[in-house]
């Protein structure tokens, strides 16, 4: 298959050089610099500088040229510029699937990227979502790992996964897009939170039961939109939750753990260099929750350390003096 991959970051790279062992793959990248340094060094030096690019794939700054021969276009951009991407292929002019990797909502409207897709894409398109517990670095470097690839077209759904699947990158497919989205956008609101938690050295007691209720919020959310238990229960909801929460080389809770040493945002954004979407996800995560009544506590805690100067140990005690209540 030709793929297409827009976005050269870390997640953009890695699935690049992981789908090129089996497909003819293009990573298109809008900073011309950037392209032309990998084509030099054969490395990403800013975003994966210790995994060598395979030697046939192929480097592009020029979206008519990365586009030409593409049957599938795997957009792993931020959240923030997928409408933008989205318009920007709908002028290479031809007709091609699409699938995205970004997880969160978009800023101002809170719109799910599936919903962006659709005021953007002609119906013509086929296209969805691939999310999962997923570090780039362990994918670049060729360690299993597993996804889910969900669309309302269960046929593409099927055999796009089929298709992107091997030994190292388990595909399942699902229909419904909503679930997966959810759970991966909220995820990293707790891996924030998370990260809190361990920096201020609360304990893996707490760290469990951040974890646990933290799901049950996503869990919320999630049916509250039209997503489904066992979506939420799957992959790309407690998998990537556990994954996120607990891993190293998580950016949303190393976040956490410099907010518990009483970092401030700007200084914390500039020192991971990287996005972490959790930072923008929780805003419209409790906008949405206040809107639709859908009790979020460790989110209106993550959100009010971040946008409303509540000190981190000040947030983890107004949530442990919260009235007890029902589990379920």
């Amino acid at each position: 298959m030709n793929i297409t991959v827009l976005g050269a970051g870390a997640w953009g790279t890695a699935l690049a050089v992981s789908l090129s062992a089996n497909h003819r793959v293009t990573l298109w990248s809008n900073e011309p610099a950037q392209i032309e340094e990998m084509r030099a060094t054969r490395l990403n030096q800013r975003f994966l500088p210790d995994i060598p690019l395979p030697d046939n794939l192929e480097l592009s700054a020029d979206i008519t040229a990365a586009m030409a021969k593409a049957e599938l276009a795997i957009i792993a951009v931020p959240t923030a510029a997928l409408r933008e991407v989205l318009q920007l292929l709908m002028s290479a002019g031809q007709c091609f699937d699409v699938v995205w990797v970004c997880k969160g909502f978009e800023a101002g409207t809170s719109l799910l990227p599936h919903q962006v897709a659709a005021e953007v894409l002609p119906e013509k398109f086929r296209c969805g979502v691939l999310s999962g517990p997923s570090f780039a670095q362990e994918v670049a470097c060729g360690l299993p790992a597993a996804l889910t690839l969900a669309s309302a077209d269960e046929e593409f759904a099927r055999g796009t996964a089929q298709a992107l699947h091997h030994a190292r990158l388990r595909i399942y497919a699902s229909n419904d897009v909503t679930g997966v989205e959810v759970g991966g956008a909220v995820k990293n609101v707790m891996a924030i939170a998370a990260g809190i938690c361990d920096g201020l050295g609360l304990g893996y007691n707490a760290r469990a039961a951040l974890l646990t209720r933290g799901l049950a919020e996503i869990t919320r959310l999630g049916l509250k939109l039209g997503g489904r238990p066992e979506t939420l229960g799957g992959l790309s909801g407690a998998g990537d939750l556990i994954l996120t929460c607990t891993g190293d080389l998580s950016r949303n809770r190393q976040v956490g753990l410099l907010l518990a040493q009483q970092h401030k945002l700007p200084e914390i954004l500039h020192r991971l260099g990287h996005v972490a979407e959790g930072v923008y996800t929780v805003r419209e995560v409790h906008s949405l929750a206040q809107r639709l009544g859908v009790a979020m506590p460790i989110c209106e805690a993550v959100h009010s350390v971040l946008y409303e100067q509540v000190p981190a140990a000040n947030a983890v005690e107004a949530l442990l003096n919260r009235a007890p209540n029902s589990e379920f």
